[in-house]
């Protein structure tokens, strides 16, 4: 017989046994002894047969599909190329997987403004994980509105209709300039855009920091990539000469792209001035000199974001939740 046109009823035949028998065999169901499911895997092995999953999925009515989406905001030059999303996303999968379910990977760019059509009325997926909130989330809003499974990597304490999942970003900006401040930083520059709702909390610890000490603080407004930050201290030191010894950036890309810009100027760090990134990404560790940032625990954030999908799916509610940060201190910051 001509593999493949083999069908299940053929499948089963050769086995002696019925169609819905091997059905289940093949997809795991406790209902058929293991010995059986085994034989009846193999059997399908040697005749290179697998089962069509995209016409069970028509029947069963389940994707078994999320789709993540990475929400950039317009005119950012961000993309899923940035170290720390690719970070995420990966995390994401990895916690996905083992629930036995795929990973349809898209931007907000591309699902445009309908997300609850564009996924999940079109079977594209069961349900959504967002990956930022962004400045605007009246798309995220609308897709929980109007009923989608849905779950935000972001700020966990902004007043919401669906559940974040994400790191104490006030908490993080805080430690980090208390970190500066305590290595003798007078004047801090936060390096990123308030308007963005995590960084804007970031920006809120910065400046809770800054309240208590006797320091001036500068914002430079900027994208979230290292080319804006490279670009925007450039232009600080060319207005205004090194009038700051310590930045706040909002991000380790950031971060790189400042140390970039300060490096090339030769401008000693820590001792001319002294840096904190925040995301703890791989390339912290190995940059010269090391980026002190802070961490967030994005694998457990995952397997939290995955856990309350799947409690939406369920029919269960889902509430927002935090996950633990820590300052890890390198060679660009004072001790």
């Amino acid at each position: 017989m001509n593999n493949k046109q083999l069908k299940l009823a053929d499948l089963a035949k050769l086995a002696g046994v019925s169609t819905s028998t091997v059905s289940r065999a093949l997809n795991d169901n406790p209902l058929i002894k293991k010995e059986t499911r085994d034989k009846l895997k193999q059997l399908a092995k040697q005749h290179n047969f697998s089962l069509n999953t995209a016409a069970s999925r028509l029947r069963s009515q389940k994707t078994n599909v999320v789709a993540v989406i990475i929400n950039f905001d317009s005119g950012t030059e961000q993309s899923i190329n940035d170290p720390f999303l690719l970070k995420v996303v990966g995390e994401i999968n990895l916690a996905l997987n083992k629930q036995g379910l795929e990973l349809l990977l898209s931007n907000s760019f591309m699902a445009g403004d309908d997300w609850a059509n564009y996924f999940i009325n079109s079977r594209r997926a069961d349900g959504i994980i967002v990956v930022g909130q962004g400045k605007d989330p009246a798309n995220i809003e609308a897709a929980a509105n109007a009923g989608v499974p849905l779950v935000v990597w972001g700020d966990p304490k902004t007043p919401s209709n669906y559940p974040i999942v994400g790191s104490d970003n006030f908490v993080g900006g805080r430690l980090a300039t208390e970190h500066l401040l305590a290595g003798g930083a007078k004047n801090i520059v936060f390096l990123g855009d308030p308007g963005h709702a995590e960084i804007g909390e970031r920006y809120r610890g910065y400046l809770a920091a800054l309240n208590t000490a006797n320091a001036r603080s500068q914002v430079v407004s900027i994208d979230i990539t290292s080319r804006a930050a490279y670009h925007g201290i450039n232009q600080l030191l060319v207005t205004q000469g090194l009038c700051f010894d310590g930045i706040m950036a909002c991000s380790d890309m950031v971060a790189l792209g400042a140390m970039k810009a300060l490096k090339e100027r030769y401008i000693s760090i820590p001792n001319d001035v002294a840096l904190v990134g925040f995301d703890d990404i791989a390339m912290a560790d190995i940059s010269h000199p090391s980026l002190s940032s802070i961490k967030q625990n994005t694998q457990r954030a995952s397997v939290l974001l995955v856990e309350k999908l799947l409690a939406q799916l369920q029919g269960q509610s889902a509430e927002s939740q935090v996950v633990e940060i820590e300052l890890i201190y390198r060679q660009s910051s004072k001790g």
